[in-house]
């Protein structure tokens, strides 16, 4: 099966036509969304890949928008 395996610049990789996700990227997202949110590791793997990329950038969001906010405090 490694011979059907080839990387691309993005990370992701071609397994017998199926692309996987870089597993650096799904832990980054994983503790991203367990320490914003306090969810489980097993709440978060049991989301789909684009609802876990939704969830990151919602949390994503409303960091700036806090970030935008302390900013014009000072």
């Amino acid at each position: 099966m490694s011979s059907l395996s080839r990387r691309i610049s993005s990370g992701d990789c071609y397994v017998g036509g199926v692309t996987c996700y870089p597993s650096e990227r799904l832990l980054e997202e994983v503790a991203y969304i367990a320490y914003h949110l306090h969810w489980s590791y097993d709440q978060i793997m049991s989301l789909d890949h684009q609802e876990r990329q939704r969830w990151v950038a919602q949390v994503a969001s409303i960091n700036e928008k806090l970030n935008e906010q302390v900013i014009g405090l000072r």
